[in-house]
């Protein structure tokens, strides 16, 4: 057992370098890497064929002609309509803005409370009832939801898009699993000095919660990019739809020929979400490797 205890402190794991020990892990990762992949090189694909070759059987990975017409015909077809296409683009930036910047002072202060403040029963209630939150899905809510709307008189309003999205449990439940490993000395010395819960949040929570903040922050980029609910349900102007209800409504109108349309329009709304991933996507395996572990 020493010897084996001997050996072990000796080899240490250098996750920077390479050993012949990481190639059968390799074998196993790299095949599943490309499989991940190819959904999102056929995607970029479809988006420069050509008519022909979207409806080409059997259909190919690679575009052997690409071109850019899709691209070119969006603009075109976006300009036909007493809305172009850039209005759509525009109202889904600022709603999303809006959102996740709502989003993440609203979750890390639930959040803080839940953790923090839970010498209170209610708080316990009021987290259980966010744990309860978890299992319904958007469809199950969408009927209480529409009546809320309607009676906050939010209908034709942007509130109507931001109100729904400003909350989520998941990222709740992920910012208190952060806020929990907090020390609360050091709460309490802050305190001490003469701050505020506000202050504490920005300038204790915040920063050594980080990678949740980044995760919720993807989590509700996610959603309120691709929501369409309040487009088709709350919103009856054209003016203050978004870019997924345009492209959804393009595609449903005349699916046949606006494939290689949607398929352009699907990777200028996919691109915003690959950026953030990839820049962010180390504090998201860290977010929930803590959960996992916690």
């Amino acid at each position: 057992m020493a010897k084996s205890k001997s050996k072990l402190k000796g080899k240490r794991v250098d996750p920077k370098s390479f050993s012949r020990d990481q190639i059968k892990f390799y074998c196993i990762l790299i095949p599943i890497a490309c499989l991940m992949v190819l959904p999102v090189v056929y995607m970029f694909n479809e988006a420069f064929k050509p008519l022909g070759e979207l409806y080409a059987f059997p259909p190919t990975l690679i575009a052997k002609e690409p071109t850019l017409g899709n691209f070119k015909k969006l603009f075109e077809l976006s300009g036909t309509t007493g809305v172009p296409m850039t209005r759509y683009l525009l109202n889904s930036v600022f709603i999303t803005t809006v959102t996740v910047i709502l989003n993440i002072y609203i979750t890390v202060a639930c959040a803080f409370v839940l953790s923090k403040k839970g010498q209170y029963r209610v708080t316990k209630w009021f987290f259980g009832i966010n744990q309860m939150a978890l299992m319904f899905v958007q469809v199950a809510v969408a009927v209480p939801r529409y009546i809320m709307i309607v009676r906050l008189g939010l209908i034709d309003t942007w509130a109507a898009h931001i109100f729904p999205l400003i909350a989520m449990p998941i990222g709740i439940f992920l910012m208190k699993q952060f806020i929990d490993d907090v020390p609360d000395a050091l709460l309490e010395a802050a305190y001490v000095d003469g701050a505020g819960n506000f202050t504490v949040i920005r300038r204790i929570i915040l920063p050594m919660t980080r990678p949740a903040v980044a995760t919720v922050a993807i989590l509700t980029f996610q959603s309120a990019w691709q929501a369409t609910e309040a487009s088709n349900n709350f919103i009856t102007s054209d003016v203050m739809k978004t870019i997924y209800y345009y492209l959804n409504a393009l595609q449903t109108n005349n699916a046949v020929a606006a494939r290689g349309i949607v398929a352009a329009g699907t990777i200028i709304l996919f691109i915003p979400n690959l950026i953030i991933f990839i820049c962010m996507q180390s504090r998201v395996m860290s977010t929930m490797s803590h959960s996992g572990i916690k």
